[in-house]
């Protein structure tokens, strides 16, 4: 991955608690964010006194690089936003700008932890399908926006490795958004449940407190 080619965007614990309906119990398991990027959530997490280990490709760059990127690419994120208005539902954030303002709270908050969480061990460079994790190392995985969202650049092939490969290490899986980033339904989904309700798994789509893109408003659970 080079550092030209990523879009950081980052979301908070609040946002994580929605799109995951995380309870307090699932807080006190260990997590593995998978695809976390710059988001708060393990920093806040980690306040808290909570156990997190997140895992991105973008965590092979250091936090000034990551910091240039966000600078670099916030204008164009926002004004995208604002030509697509249309495509996102404006409950939590009044408009692009607040929206715009949120993520850079977050983001700062996360690159604040970052090189102390690197040194802990807390962001991984790691990437799907194959991890660096001996069996049964979590409770919990989330993974957000990465499976199902980019089903136009990764394949089918991919996101059933991925997701074998995340119930591997973690006795359960949620991933949140179901659809593209059109919005429109992910192809793969019903491949996704299929195959895993046939390997013996419990499969769920379960409605969540959280919308941001229109009809994002569902995860999969997927449990050992």
């Amino acid at each position: 991955m080079k550092l030209s080619e990523i879009v950081p965007w980052g979301r908070t614990l609040d946002e994580y608690k929605a799109m995951f309906s995380l309870s307090e119990t699932d807080l006190t398991l260990k997590i593995l964010g998978c695809g976390d990027g710059p988001a708060s959530f393990n920093a806040e997490m980690t306040e808290l006194k909570q156990s997190v280990i997140s895992i991105d490709p973008v965590y092979q760059f250091s936090a000034e690089q990551i910091e240039q990127r966000v600078r670099a690419t916030y204008e164009s994120i926002i004004s995208q936003v604002k030509q697509n208005a249309d495509r996102y539902i404006w409950k939590n954030f009044r408009d692009a700008d607040e929206l715009g303002k949120a993520r850079l709270n977050a983001m700062e908050k996360f690159l604040s932890d970052y090189e102390s969480g690197k040194a802990e061990g807390r962001y991984l460079h790691q990437a799907l399908p194959s991890l660096d994790f001996d069996d049964d190392r979590f409770d919990l995985c989330l993974c957000s926006h990465l499976l199902f969202l980019y089903a136009e650049h990764l394949t089918l092939d991919f996101h059933i490795a991925s997701i074998h490969e995340l119930l591997r290490v973690a006795s359960e899986v949620r991933i949140f958004p179901l659809i593209q980033l059109n919005c429109e339904p992910c192809p793969y989904l019903d491949v996704a449940l299929k195959e895993f309700s046939s390997k013996g798994y419990s499969v769920q789509i379960e409605a969540v407190a959280y919308e941001f893109q229109k009809g994002g408003d569902k995860m999969l659970r997927i449990a050992r």
